[in-house]
């Protein structure tokens, strides 16, 4: 059975419609504020526990916690843990392709005349370039299509969107990122993992008989 995106949009639905709307609200805004005025905004919004949470937020975004899914995701199904991780790898080279050639700044060297007010965590390392797109917001929408797509209970799709933009705030938050770095990189991740999706599943291969079992099945059988 031939698979288009259309069916793959159809099975995320709830989190691909309540993405819409989130990235419909983020241009409105992006609209009528300008660059400045959301950083200093969001920057102006911090508090204690926030330091602390938001570190630990934004490491779900990286590549330990993508390995980490994935691994558990190969020893159940190696149809699953091809889909996330080959949409992990692709979509962050993507991000990555995307930095190279944008050579963007980063908050720290675009604001370096109005740092000195600026709040930062304590222990963050501050980068200075390559701010476009988030790459940890890339990997962590990416990883939220794919966990909608494979959630037998589509109604899961949204709190993995709800996870997804939670990464996507800690860039802003800790100071590595703008705005638009984060609603580019929610862009990239859904986009090209649907389209990756669309084609990685019309390969036969990838629903026989052996790439639904996963490791704990073949060493058990």
């Amino acid at each position: 059975m031939k698979i288009g995106v259309q069916d793959v949009l159809y099975r995320i639905r709830p989190f691909f419609l309540l993405y819409l709307i989130v990235l419909c609200a983020c241009l409105v805004i992006k609209l009528l504020y300008t660059r400045e005025q959301i950083f200093f905004a969001v920057n102006g919004w911090n508090s204690p526990w926030a330091d602390y949470i938001e570190p630990y937020m934004t490491d779900l975004g990286d590549g330990l916690t993508a390995v980490t899914l994935s691994l558990v995701f190969l020893l159940f199904s190696y149809r699953k843990f091809l889909l996330l991780a080959s949409s992990y790898l692709l979509t962050g080279f993507v991000a990555q392709v995307i930095k190279y050639f944008a050579d963007a700044p980063r908050p720290s060297l675009y604001f370096k005349d109005q740092w000195a007010p600026v709040h930062t965590v304590k222990g963050v390392e501050i980068l200075t370039y390559n701010s476009f797109p988030s790459g940890h917001t890339t990997s962590a929408f990416s990883a939220a299509v794919v966990l909608a797509y494979l959630a037998t209970k589509k109604g899961w799709g949204i709190p993995a969107l709800l996870m997804a933009i939670l990464i996507g705030y800690s860039r802003m938050y800790l100071t590595e990122h703008f705005f638009e770095d984060v609603i580019g990189g929610s862009a990239i991740g859904v986009i090209v993992t649907v389209l990756w999706l669309t084609w990685l599943e019309n390969k036969q291969f990838i629903h026989s008989e052996k790439w639904r079992t996963g490791l704990i099945k073949t060493v058990f059988k």
